[in-house]
């Protein structure tokens, strides 16, 4: 038993790695990166509307760069800038809008493409992992300025009519929801697997209530569908045999209703996604119909490992997905406590009502989930839902046996969807209730994952049809993922992280006992509404390292320095606020302020009471307003200095020639018109952390300046090869990278400094 075990595992092994290694095969010429390459093929998915354009999928039929032709990856993903700058970034020629792009249209147009690539932070979200999962292997922008080439759009594909049915249904839940938009998102999420048309504040409210698993398609909604179409069939079928008999003789009725229940829900799992969980569920729904065929009856870890091989032989990197543990820790654990499955069970309580007994069972079944997922859930997302079992008890009902039915039923009589919509809407004032509620999430910082993965066993233990004793015990394993605090820095020492947030600047300042954030990051779109990096990377970071703010000092109001201000500040509200453009003026950062915390002291060295006007008006540029913070313990020292410019870098080193500093971040992510020879002769930095973007417009770090980190002997690190840069006084000779620490071989870059 145990060689056969450790053959599959082997074997599991070898069949990723050989889908890895063909899948690496494919990946795109680093030589093509950045040029203008005509493309021709089809839109491979659902374009999805953001607010700088349209994003999709590309199957590339045939590529040419200046007129010959060359080898790419066959599947992309392309965005598509409606009214804004061709690069995405803000700037340069315009691009003409989107046309309103369909999945399974033929295009030829010009676009520019890079290999993937993600922000790498601890505990942070791995989008390279993403794009490997889906097979994608560059990104990029079509080309649609005025001095580009005009796109061609070159007819529609019937290969891909299925998505195009997909969009069809998605725009009519828009069109007929228009005044509901919030409940249009959840309705296309469940009937086509939109899950971005739900808005990230629903994404926190069914986070923070404990029901996000029913916004998406789960095997509940595939399981649910099947047995509608198994009633459906047997009553047909039934009805058939008053008028043929002879058909019922040659195929019986449960042959029918069996095979053609999977059938269906076969098909509403492909229509809507094909997640994890509807594959699953689909397997497991196969293989019970089949062993009924043949008159078997398997035991349950057999059919539930069968599954969970069939889930891997698809998608060997599902292993690596939340949603794939959540799916089969709850399958198998429903299934190991039902008492149905237990010859020594005792017998259904039959004196109880059917609709009572559905009750019971209904209760009995979430609340065995509730506590046997709650530490996983701890040890994935870092919190969990204390009134998840009440909200599921009203939702699953809801969702399962009105939402998702009335959405789905209006695919053919559209009208329908209203009702949907209105429980959406009612169910949602529900959980908002519920939300408000004190404690109605507990947030842990993530444990190691020794301490996880006690905790899991732990929380099985509790579930399981074992002595109390027995069960009781995992208590002893949950308790110390659940207290778990990571460690800080000693007392007079202090660690700066550098977090990637692409071209912009966010550090984590942490002493024994306070932290401190300097710069909030970018903001990834031009509108108010678009998603910045506080809320995708600080605040994440935060939660799992459990830090609560005691200060934030935000440079100045560029948006790639303050984009994350208004996340940060709603998550953080008792935080300190600095800043140099702050009309408060004891908000506002001024050379002088000094604090102590832990033995370390915080210094701020510029701007100076002078450079506010009348009200806080600033009297320099922005950049040259920028806070210049200086941190110390006596004996190593951080300078942090925004995107101050050589004028004030070099007025700064004059004021304070025995100024000195360990480790600084380039001023401006390392733009030429900073990093001046005079302040680096000054400061004498044993190393130089660059926060910018990969392959980003403004050439940064610019080589003039690292030229002078090379004549100086400096080492450096930028965000795109390093991803979060971690550096601590207490050993100030090294700096961790983020990426050579988590390094896998579908990241496309190695950390590096010179």
């Amino acid at each position: 038993m145990v060689l056969a075990l450790l053959a599959g595992v082997l074997a599991g092994f070898g069949y990723a790695g050989l889908r890895g290694a063909l899948l690496a095969r494919g990946a795109l010429d680093p030589a093509l990166q950045g040029h203008d390459i005509e493309l021709t093929g089809r839109i491979a998915s659902l374009p999805q509307q953001g607010p700088q354009g349209e994003r999709f999928d590309f199957q590339v039929d045939t590529a040419q760069l200046r007129g010959e032709p060359v080898r790419l990856p066959p599947l992309l993903q392309l965005s598509w800038y409606g009214g804004l700058d061709a690069s995405g970034d803000g700037g340069g020629v315009l691009a003409a809008r989107s046309p309103g792009l369909r999945a399974g249209e033929r295009w030829r147009f010009t676009a520019r493409l890079r290999s993937p690539h993600g922000h790498a932070n601890p505990h942070g979200f791995d989008r390279e992992l993403w794009f490997w999962e889906r097979g994608i292997q560059a990104t990029g922008y079509v080309r649609s300025g005025p001095r580009d080439p005009a796109p061609q759009r070159l007819g529609a594909s019937p290969w891909y009519s299925l998505d195009a049915a997909r969009q069809a249904v998605s725009e009519r839940i828009d069109i007929r929801l228009a005044e509901h938009p919030r409940s249009a998102g959840v309705i296309a999420a469940l009937v086509v697997g939109e899950q971005s048309a739900i808005e990230r504040a629903d994404w926190d409210l069914f986070r923070t209530t404990g029901v996000a698993h029913l916004m998406s398609i789960s095997g509940l909604h595939v399981t649910m569908f099947a047995w509608l179409a198994t009633v459906l069939l047997t009553a047909m079928w039934g009805r058939l045999a008053h008028r043929w008999p002879p058909a019922v003789h040659a195929v019986p009725t449960q042959w029918v209703a069996g095979a053609g229940g999977v059938a269906l829900a076969a098909a509403y799992a492909v229509f809507s996604g094909w997640g994890v969980p509807s594959q699953r569920t689909l397997i497991m729904l196969a293989v019970v119909v089949g062993l009924r065929f043949g008159v078997r009856r398997w035991p349950w870890p057999v059919v539930w490992l069968l599954a969970m091989v069939a889930v891997l032989a698809l998608d060997p990197w599902a292993l690596l997905q939340p949603g794939f543990w959540l799916s089969f820790v709850a399958v198998g654990v429903l299934f190991a406590t039902d008492p149905g499955s237990h010859a020594s069970s005792p017998a259904p309580r039959g004196g109880l009502p059917r609709v009572a007994r559905a009750l019971v069972s209904l209760v009995r079944e979430q609340g065995v989930v509730t506590v046997a997922l709650a530490p996983l859930t701890l040890v994935l997302f870092g919190q969990f839902s204390l009134v998840g079992l009440l909200a599921n008890l009203v939702a699953i009902p809801l969702v399962t046996l009105w939402i998702t039915p009335l959405a789905m039923l209006g695919v053919l009589l559209p009208p329908v969807w209203d009702a949907a919509a209105w429980a959406v809407q009612a169910m949602s004032l529900g959980l908002a209730w519920l939300a408000q509620w004190p404690w109605a999430a507990i947030v842990r910082p993530v444990a190691p994952w020794p301490l996880a993965l006690a905790a899991v066993v732990g929380g099985v233990l509790l579930v399981s049809r074992l002595p109390w004793s027995l069960r009781l015990a995992g208590l002893t394993l949950v308790w110390p993922a659940l207290l778990y605090l990571p460690p800080r820095p000693a007392a007079g020492e202090f660690e700066l992280i550098a977090l990637d947030v692409g071209q912009g600047s966010a550090v984590l300042l942490r002493t024994a006992g306070h932290s401190l954030l300097y710069d909030t990051g970018p903001r990834y779109g031009p509108q108010n509404d678009a998603a910045d990096a506080g809320d995708r990377v600080v605040l994440p970071l935060l939660r799992a390292l459990g830090e609560t703010l005691d200060a934030v000092v935000v440079s100045h109001r560029d948006s790639d320095h303050a984009g994350g201000a208004a996340s940060v500040q709603a998550a953080q509200p008792h935080a300190r606020w600095l800043s140099s453009y702050d009309a408060e003026p004891g908000r506002r950062c001024v050379a002088g302020q000094r604090w102590h915390w832990d033995g370390v002291d915080f210094e701020v060295l510029h701007p100076q009471p002078v450079h506010y006007g009348e009200g806080g008006a600033p009297r320099l540029s922005s950049n040259a307003m920028s806070c210049v913070l200086h941190v110390s313990n006596g004996r190593h020292s951080a300078w942090l200095g925004g995107d101050i410019d050589a004028a004030q870098e070099v007025r700064l080193a004059l004021a304070r020639p025995g100024l000195r500093a360990t480790v600084m971040l380039a001023p401006h992510h390392g733009s030429q018109t900073s990093s001046s020879p005079v302040l680096l002769n000054t400061l004498a930095p044993r190393w130089v952390i660059v926060q910018s973007g990969y392959r980003n417009r403004f050439g940064h770090p610019a080589e003039s300046v690292l030229e002078r980190y090379r004549q100086r002997g400096i080492p450096w690190v930028a965000s795109p090869e390093c991803g979060a840069a971690t550096w601590r006084s207490d050993q100030p000779d090294a700096i961790a990278c983020q990426r050579e620490m988590v390094r896998r071989y579908w990241h496309a870059l190695a950390a590096h400094g010179e």
